[in-house]
């Protein structure tokens, strides 16, 4: 399922086969949170784009329109007329995000719906069940992220958790896919790495959870408030103990120069929201850096927004005009700059799959990894 055909140092090029396609690697994935990229970007669009794999959210597909529904209708492929590969999270992070709301205890977590306030309760059974029920190509196990900085004791207990957690997913997993009416007998598990910013709680929750023969593994709970050299020394103390077989998916990261330097760092997947939510703010990404679609200097401008860019948009429109659409809050705004800032980062991970290829990733990091990041 999935096989690691060069490497440059600890940078790993490779190839990751699902039931719905093959995937080169290292790859950014599309988020589509309640199955649909934010911005008016459909399934159709992604092809153009260069996604490779599309990413949708447990809860908030089980909050509306309900996983129930999606099953119904054939699952979340032919819901959102996406065939390619589908990555599920599994509804964890908003044990996190949804502080204010929660109750946590062994048996799972309950909730109170964002949308109407109705109590709602998911452990690792209910997360699989309802990424069962979504049919997606790779399940993640629930998990509890971890605000950071955090108390060594409840990071300590939380990672204990979260194996038990991990032990009750595979158990459910496996009896799901072996199912007469499962939408997707192939559905593939990852596991989740966890442990804050402490090391040794980190690097042992790793050796436990690699054990476990998962068909990948995640390192979640970063990128929440630490410094970004926190991270990369957590990535980098981590990586020698993850499987080296299995593909390596840093969740939620993050910005170009996080991409570039996470793979220099052993990672293979990525997700973030991050390209989108900028750019509907006006914050597009160029190959000399960021740019502010709304600053005065660009009302004139007829350039397009990158030059170096063969995009959709790059192709057609100007700064000029994108800036008058994002001023007049015209809603084709939204969706160009999401489609170029999507387009951006699937063209910056192809990028770096060739460089490897070339075996010159040394070299890309050294030119772009500062300056992608920066603001013109």
């Amino acid at each position: 399922m999935f096989e690691v055909i060069k490497t440059e140092g600890k940078a790993r090029r490779g190839v990751f086969q699902c039931a719905h396609g093959t995937v080169q690697t290292p790859v950014f994935m599309n988020v589509g949170t309640q199955a649909a990229i934010k911005g008016g970007v459909s399934a159709l669009d992604l092809k153009e784009i260069g996604c490779q794999i599309e990413l949708s959210n447990t809860y908030h597909l089980h909050v509306r329109p309900g996983d129930d529904t999606v099953r119904a209708l054939g699952g979340l492929h032919k819901f959102m007329r996406w065939d390619g590969p589908i990555l599920t999270d599994s509804g964890g992070f908003q044990v996190f995000s949804l502080a204010k709301l929660r109750q946590i205890r062994e048996e799972g977590v309950t909730f109170a719906s964002h949308v109407d306030g109705r109590r709602i309760f998911m452990g690792p059974e209910e997360s699989m069940r309802i990424q069962s029920n979504l049919g997606s190509d790779i399940a993640m196990a629930f998990d509890e992220c971890v605000e950071n900085p955090a108390r060594y004791e409840y990071a300590k207990a939380s990672v204990e958790r979260t194996t038990r957690w991990l032990e009750r997913c595979i158990q459910e997993h496996q009896r799901l896919n072996a199912l007469p009416d499962t939408v997707n007998p192939h559905q593939q598990l990852f596991g989740i790495n966890q442990g804050c910013t402490y090391k040794d709680l980190r690097i042992h929750h790793m050796q436990q959870i690699a054990r476990l023969d998962c068909d990948g593994y995640a390192i979640g709970g970063l990128a929440v408030g630490e410094p970004t050299e926190v991270m990369y020394e957590i990535l980098d103390a981590v990586e020698p103990y993850a499987p080296w077989e299995k593909p390596r998916y840093l969740m939620g990261v993050g910005t170009p120069s996080n991409i570039i330097e996470g793979v220099a760092r052993g990672v293979d997947f990525f997700d973030c929201v991050m390209p989108a939510r900028n750019a509907r703010h006006g914050k597009l990404y160029t190959w000399k850096g960021a740019i502010n679609l709304k600053n005065e200097k660009y009302r004139l401008d007829e350039s397009p927004i990158d030059p170096e860019c063969d995009c959709p948009v790059c192709r057609v429109f100007s700064r000029a005009y994108l800036r008058h659409l994002m001023k007049a809050e015209e809603v084709l705004a939204l969706r160009l700059c999401v489609i170029h800032n999507l387009y951006f980062y699937n063209k910056l991970m192809q990028r770096i799959r060739d460089a490897l290829d070339a075996g010159v990733f040394a070299q890309f990091r050294a030119e772009y990894s500062g300056m992608l990041d920066k603001r013109i």
